[in-house]
């Protein structure tokens, strides 16, 4: 029988030291031969992001040594870190940003040279004679150019720019013949989801100020696709320009990094595409002659990072009760998967997992929005008869961001002790069609909001929380809709909000080129709305904010600067309020370091136990709250 425990006070086995516990993120999986490669960011080294060798039987090598860290920071968020070509690496190390070749059982040699420049998303010609990416070059003069280089695998001569004159470029792809480039370019005010244009070889082939074209990959036969939201959904397209599968869902994600893959051809020209329906992921064989989709049934809900293995497809894989793994799926065996690495090598008691629910509840303006669920769950506790467990809003970022449904052990940490979660797909997010995301236009900091109170208010309703103790969190743009959610409304007891922007003209003003404009379509062009900048920013309303706060801040982070968070400090310490500000050296926008994941989720749970009246079971080094 469970024991009866207080929520939020139920032990758990989910600790701050297993979120971080031989656990290591996967991405960007490239198929070489019959080798698999693939992107290990590791939390015990400092965040490093190693390439790694291997595949199914195989034992895994590193391939890039200790000393090197495959990390490219293009546009300051990075992705497309590497290529491969017949066992031969290439990849943009972190330290200087210049690109580096690794020959098997080789040491990395440098491929370039120029101060201030950096490079992401490469590909190599079908010769390897090639290498074409996106340069970006940040000038003495502080002005950034970016453009698409090409230059030779042996580093004989140094990139000369093939594509340029747009603010921006990414996806530079050669044709199975190397004889022709494809790459995509957009300009400010524009973001990548908003409106990018397709080419080949200079020519325009697709996109416009308001179509986003995303993933242009060309077939082993020579035809290129790629995947545009014309008509109002993410779907795969293909040269002369029709649809290959109608369908409302979304084939692929924003273009926030480089390098997204998730659609790849078989050997024998058939297409294998992971798509996303109300927040859960389907894989599909797609028809090419546009016939439709045929599901390949499979046990994971979230796929991402397709690309073809032999008959087969290696994806990193998750699902609710499993953490994502790099897999190798077999489109002819019911989508059966092979484990090549698995992120965490710790596996949690099923009777302590939550498992999410797709909810979607009434919001402002008439409209729905829609969110994932957990509910509290551990088979060796349970809250006092009557009461009602206190619920964490998570705020995702982006905005564009989504829910997942992987497993999430950030996310079972709360629920396993007593919490119930709502990850909120507000208005703006990803996966639901154009016109959901475009309902933040001009609404930022109001439409985020509304969503997350409404999803609060609608769960306390029917009794899944407790309406009294009602928590928010978000990091970045989530941080700002958490600071927004706990100045302009009342309904949240306490919240957290991690390098969350408190400033907007702060953040239009004193940013990277890449977001530089963003806020254009998100708030409105700068500075003629600059008083609509003003209403939004929490910081300038401090006077209308009485619930604590803790606030989490990497010193380096360029995205959203410290001083964002120092001004809210201050005005939190002028003004009275219940406050804990806590900073990390060394981390930029995005904690990656073991020591400091663990010490936030700690801090976070201890300061919400001092405001909402419970005592952690776990042993929490406290944390200075100022005007306690």
């Amino acid at each position: 029988m469970p024991r009866t425990v207080p929520y939020g006070s139920w032990p758990s086995p989910i600790t701050a030291d297993l979120l971080v516990e031989e656990v290591v993120s996967l991405s960007q999986p490239v198929v070489s031969g019959e080798e698999v490669y693939w992107l290990e960011g590791r939390p015990s080294e400092a965040g490093r992001q190693v390439v790694v060798c291997g595949g199914p039987g195989r034992e895994a090598v590193d391939v890039v040594p200790p000393g090197f860290s495959a990390r490219t920071t293009v546009h300051e968020y990075g992705g497309g870190d590497y290529a491969v070509r017949s066992g031969t690496v290439f990849f943009s190390n972190f330290d200087d940003q210049h690109l580096y070749r690794v020959d098997p059982g080789g040491a990395p040699e440098p491929l370039t040279s120029e101060e201030g420049a950096r490079y992401a998303d490469a590909d190599v010609s079908p010769d390897g004679d090639r290498l074409a990416c996106v340069r970006e070059r940040h000038l003495d003069s502080g002005e950034v150019v970016n453009d698409v280089v090409m230059l030779p695998t042996d580093g004989s001569a140094p990139p000369a720019a093939v594509a340029g004159g747009h603010d921006f470029f990414s996806a530079p792809r050669f044709s199975p013949d190397g004889s022709r480039l494809a790459w995509l370019s957009w300009d400010h005010p524009r973001m990548p989801w908003d409106g990018t244009e397709l080419w080949i070889d200079g020519a325009p082939v697709a996109g416009g100020p308001t179509e986003s074209v995303s993933q242009p990959r060309w077939s082993p036969d020579g035809v290129l696709h790629w995947v545009s939201d014309r008509s109002g959904w993410w779907n795969l397209y293909s040269a002369p320009g029709g649809p290959l599968a109608p369908v409302e869902g979304e084939f692929t994600r924003p273009d926030w990094v480089f390098g997204q893959s998730t659609y790849a051809f078989l050997p024998d020209g058939r297409l294998v595409a992971a798509w996303s329906q109300r927040g859960l992921s389907r894989l599909s064989l797609v028809d090419r002659r546009g016939g439709g989709l045929t599901p390949i049934d499979t046990p994971y809900t979230a796929v991402t990072a397709l690309r073809p293995f032999g008959d087969a497809v290696v994806a990193v894989a998750a699902s609710a009760r499993q953490a994502p793994a790099l897999v190798v799926l077999d489109a002819d065996a019911g989508g059966a998967g092979t484990v090549v690495k698995r992120s965490r090598a710790v596996d949690v008691d099923s009777g302590h997992l939550s498992e999410p629910r797709p909810v979607e509840f009434p919001t402002g303006g008439g409209r729905t929005a829609h969110a994932l669920h957990y509910p509290p769950v551990n088979r060796g506790f349970a809250g006092p008869p009557g009461e009602r467990p206190p619920l964490l809003v998570l705020s995702h970022g982006g905005p564009t961001g989504a829910a997942s449904s992987a497993l999430n052990l950030g996310v079972q940490f709360w629920t396993s002790r007593g919490f119930a979660v709502v990850d909120v797909d507000y208005g703006g997010s990803t996966g639901y069609g154009r016109a959901y995301r475009e309902r933040l236009r001009g609404g930022w900091g109001v439409v985020d909001v509304d969503d997350c109170v409404n999803a609060a208010v609608w769960l306390a309703a029917r009794g899944e929380a407790d309406g009294a103790r009602l928590a928010i969190a978000g990091g970045s743009a989530g941080g700002y809709t958490t600071l927004c959610a706990l100045t302009f409304t009342d309904r949240f007891a306490v919240g957290s909000s991690y390098y969350g922007v408190a400033d907007l003209e702060s953040l239009a003003t004193d940013t990277h080129k890449f977001e530089s404009r963003y806020l254009d379509g998100l708030v409105g062009p700068y500075p003629e709305a600059r008083e609509r900048y003003r209403q939004r920013s929490p910081i300038h309303f401090t006077d209308r904010l009485s619930s604590p706060v803790i606030l989490f801040q990497g010193l380096e982070d360029t995205v959203v600067p410290p001083a964002q968070a120092e001004v809210m400090v201050a005005a939190l310490r002028a003004r009275g309020v219940p406050f804990a500000y806590v900073t990390f050296e060394g981390e930029q926008h995005g904690f990656r370091r073991a020591e400091t994941v663990k010490r936030a989720a700690e801090a976070e749970l201890w300061f919400y136990g001092q405001v909402l009246g419970f005592e952690p079971a776990d042993r929490i080094e406290p944390v200075d709250i100022e005007n306690r």
